[in-house]
């Protein structure tokens, strides 16, 4: 009986096994990342999850799901501000109205940041 290799490297999905037993186990390891993925990483882990496991599993393997998923937190978050404040400045939503008249100014913000949340999702949360 030949005996088997205490290491193997798999070319067709990039990972290393080390024999434990008679099975081979992957080398997996922790990421280094530690920031946040936010409400917006959550919502994407989810989508992947759901529409996406192959997609989901292959990152979890590698160990670049919590990073892919802090830049795309990143990313919407940015996204969000310049978006809100694009749109603030085209409907003239300002500070002005703000201290004149704040129960319109809060209507009209929260209105705005409803349509950049929709963006934001159909643009990074729900696609791939």
């Amino acid at each position: 009986m030949d005996k088997l290799k205490n290491h193997i490297y798999d070319e067709n999905n990039g990972l290393h096994y080390t024999l434990v037993g008679d099975y081979y186990i992957p080398d997996l390891k922790l990421p280094e990342e530690n920031r946040p993925i936010g409400r917006y990483g959550r919502l994407h882990r989810e989508y992947l999850k759901q529409e996406h496991p192959a997609r989901y599993s292959f990152l979890i393997l590698t160990g670049k799901l919590w990073t892919y998923l802090a830049d795309l937190n990143e990313q919407a978050e940015e996204r969000l501000d310049l978006i809100i404040e694009q749109m603030k400045a085209a409907e003239g939503v300002t500070e002005e109205l703000k201290a004149q008249n704040q129960l319109e100014w809060v209507g009209r913000m929260n209105n705005i940041r409803n349509r950049v949340e929709e963006i934001i999702n159909s643009e990074l949360i729900y696609t791939m």
